[in-house]
């Protein structure tokens, strides 16, 4: 299979120009619900550190905000062959520490993205490149193992940040505390919990960001943060929560953006136990190490009635972790139906005719309404016989100590944006053998992700995703919860549009004249 892709410049598809335009003036503030938990930006894992990170590192590829695959800082790319790709490269772009991206840096980036003395969390995501190789300063050839269909997917996305070599020999600390990329911002500090401050940088090859400061704070309470935006403390909160949307609609200086997200809620459920080097060690220990007992925990609960009451039905059910959007979802899979009755007689089966005692791990301010959702959760497996204690963390705690070192054992609620909109994007990270946040082993499972992963017809990878979802189900590895909806506050002074992808690009927001 031979294809050439010939696209045209990102200026023009996203509608900015660098000709004549305006100093940056002003300041936005946005409120997160956590402060990210590293900006190394190939160690990362989640959406608020991605925010942060792509305002200051650009990528091969992006998205716009139709979601479609635009270029970046790759002007046009082709498939050589089934296993050779050839990007073509941005003249005249600069790292913010005078470094001139070419592509050595692109080479470089990739390589310490896949380095394996790194251990970067991102890596997997890129496993099937072989070689990265300079073909000329403006041209970089990637030779994957095997085809790679959504190896433009990948670029497109967080991980595939484009780094300067000034970290070279450095450690992640390092990286870390001096991001350093080619974005439309420029670092300036990072006070821990408190705040990251972002300069613009007049001389990004997309032209000069219209906001000067771009400010980001962690405040977890959703009340805080709504409370803050009412004062005009902060100009766009994320994650605001449903009951709260009047109050931010009837504000004089407010409004609210919302937009469908590409992210799912759900409750993985331990079947196997991994080492901190992602190595499984043997099943899991405990009822849920039965398969019965993790089909009743799914059984137990009724996630309709928690988008209903605690959601205020701003979420959507979904049978799987993926949603409409993605490449893979199965609209035949039905969600699972509470059933009482079918608990009892799983746990009567599993021998445990009395019930059972187990914990529910959750993040506390991440999500919308997380904590609240995990406690809805707990009261409805306690009311069928599974007696949950959840227990709550704050959010760099709990990824770091409990799920990236699967300690959350034996199931943890966690949300997952994927911004692939392939399948490949969620089943890979999270159920795959060997992956940071996999507590799932099963050889079946692996090489059907794998074959998904290097096919090149479509309609085997579909086929191969229903039959990889349906095995994922019936092991009874996860309990699918609903689709999020994002929603966010906004101060009337700030154009702001809410994006399913859940990005914040700081070179997309804009201040009203007169606000």
């Amino acid at each position: 299979m031979k294809r050439t892709l010939v696209l045209l410049f990102a200026l023009c598809l996203v509608g900015w120009s660098s000709v004549a335009a305006a100093a940056p003036q002003g300041q936005v503030v946005v409120a997160q619900g956590v402060d990210p938990t590293t900006l190394d930006p190939h160690w990362h894992e989640e959406t608020p550190a991605y925010n942060v990170l792509l305002n200051m590192y650009d990528t091969l590829l992006f998205r716009d905000k139709n979601l479609n695959i635009i270029p970046w800082l790759a002007t046009s790319w082709k498939l050589v062959n089934p296993t050779t790709w050839e990007f073509k490269l941005r003249q005249g772009v600069k790292f913010h520490n005078g470094e001139e991206f070419d592509a050595e840096a692109v080479k470089y980036s990739l390589d310490r993205l896949r380095d394996p003395e790194l251990k970067n969390r991102q890596a997997a995501n890129f496993r099937l490149i072989a070689s990265v190789d300079v073909v000329d300063k403006l041209t970089v050839r990637i030779t994957t193992s095997k085809p790679f269909p959504t190896l433009e997917n990948q670029l497109a996305l967080r991980g595939a940040a484009m780094a300067p070599k000034h970290f070279k020999g450095k450690d992640k600390v390092f990286a870390d505390r001096n991001p350093v990329g080619t974005g439309p911002y420029k670092f300036v500090r990072w006070a821990k919990d408190e705040q990251i401050v972002l300069e613009a940088n007049p001389q990004w090859w997309g032209g000069a960001p219209k906001v000067k400061t771009l400010i980001f704070r962690p405040i977890p309470e959703h009340a805080v943060r709504v409370a803050a935006l009412q004062a005009g403390e902060v100009d766009v909160a994320v994650n605001i929560p449903p009951h709260l949307v009047p109050i931010i609609e009837k504000h004089p200086k407010l409004y609210v953006s919302k937009a469908p997200s590409v992210r799912t809620i759900f409750i993985p459920i331990y079947t196997y136990q991994f080492d901190t080097a992602n190595k499984p060690v043997g099943p899991v220990e405990g009822p849920t190490k039965d398969k019965r007992v993790r089909q009743a925990i799914i059984a137990a609960v009724n996630p309709e009635e928690i988008i209903k009451t605690v959601l205020e039905g701003q979420a959507i059910r979904v049978a799987t972790p993926l949603t409409p959007k993605h490449f893979g979802f199965d609209r035949t899979l039905q969600p699972v139906k509470a059933d009482p009755d079918r608990v009892k007689k799983l746990l009567t089966e599993a021998g445990y005719p009395g019930g059972i005692d187990l914990t529910l791990n959750s993040p506390d301010g991440r999500y919308l309404k997380d904590k609240e959702v995990s406690e809805a959760v707990g009261g409805q497996l306690t009311k069928a016989g599974i007696r949950a204690r959840v227990r709550t963390f704050e959010w760099t705690t709990y990824l770091n100590q409990m799920v990236y070192v699967h300690k959350a054992s034996p199931m943890y609620l966690i949300g997952w944006g994927n911004t692939t909109w392939d399948a490949d994007g969620t089943l890979g990270p999270l159920w795959r053998t060997g992956n940071p946040l996999g507590n799932h082993h099963n050889q079946d499972f692996d090489g059907m992700i794998d074959e998904a992963q290097t096919s090149v017809d479509p309609k085997r990878r579909l086929e191969i995703y229903s039959r990889a979802l349906k095995s994922m189900l019936d092991e009874g590895a996860v309990l699918p919860l609903y689709q999020q909806m994002d929603l966010y506050g906004v101060n009337k002074r700030v154009d702001f549009q809410a994006l399913s992808s859940e990005q914040i690009v700081g070179a997309w927001i804009g201040l009203k004249a007169g606000k």
